[in-house]
């Protein structure tokens, strides 16, 4: 994996807008997160948490401020414009040819695993390392077969998802996501669907991640104990904006703002 050194935020939201239709779902949004940092964003459903990953991935695109002459609304990453280029002088809205380069960096968990049903887990591993890194195929293998081993599927590279509980199909997913060797790893609810005896397996490959490696990790969970453990920085957010944010033992233990306390104090009761 490869992990920027700099003294600059490897993601930096400057006033960053999304509007779905007439619904405002992030409000000029400032935030930053510092290479190798791992960053939890949790609140309530519709906060925003998950269209901040979204974006990150180009699966949304930044809503363009109401003001043409308005600064902001950009996207950084490792300190250049991501959700915008540079043409003529100025920042425009990203193309998707610069946003497929751009995207290179990042890797993303989903909720669901979007396994390919007809590939078995080693080519669902490689299938993207050669396609689009173009890497040679004894090259991806060896690549993939290191990583499944890291997750602790070794033994089952040649098993296709439908033979694979969904605890394995969401550690094949984590592989996939790490074997194009992002700068970024962001999870999104990575274990939302799984059955509750398959959770602590996949929390724990990541924890193992973490422990290990220095990617820099953006992570939506209502497992409050896996950000407890993983994360540098908790940060609450609802409507779009930030409340509170600090390392996790001060959020979870004396949080400041009531709007944080309600929501722990009801995401611990459940």
């Amino acid at each position: 994996m490869q992990n920027p050194t700099s003294d600059q935020p490897i993601i930096r939201f400057d006033r960053v807008d999304k509007r779905f239709g007439d619904l405002l779902v992030l409000d000029k949004l400032n935030f930053q997160v510092d290479p190798g940092e791992r960053v939890t964003l949790i609140g309530p459903s519709g906060s925003g948490k998950t269209t901040i990953l979204r974006l990150l991935m180009t699966l949304e695109k930044v809503t363009p401020a109401q003001d043409p002459a308005a600064e902001g609304g950009v996207i950084y990453v490792e300190g250049r414009p991501y959700s915008h280029m540079e043409k003529g002088g100025r920042l425009v809205v990203a193309n998707e040819r610069y946003l497929r380069q751009a995207r290179q960096k990042v890797g993303m968990v989903f909720q669901q695993f979007n396994l390919f049903p007809n590939m078995n887990v080693l080519r669902n591993v490689t299938e993207a390392q050669v396609h689009t890194l173009k890497r040679g195929k004894d090259e991806a293998e060896s690549k993939a077969k290191e990583l499944l081993d890291l997750v602790g599927l070794s033994d089952r590279i040649d098993h296709y998802p439908s033979q694979l509980s969904g605890g394995q199909q969401q550690r094949v997913a984590i592989a996939r996501a790490l074997a194009m060797d992002p700068d970024i790893l962001l999870l999104d609810e990575v274990t939302s669907a799984l059955d509750p005896e398959l959770v602590n397996d996949v929390l724990g490959v990541l924890r193992d991640i973490a422990d290990t490696t220095s990617i820099t990790m953006l992570i939506v969970t209502h497992e409050m104990g896996f950000a407890r453990d993983v994360s540098n920085r908790v940060m609450m957010f609802d409507n779009g904006q930030i409340v509170e944010q600090g390392p996790p033992e001060a959020m979870f233990s004396e949080p400041q703002e009531a709007r944080t306390q309600d929501f722990l104090r009801a995401v611990l009761a459940e």
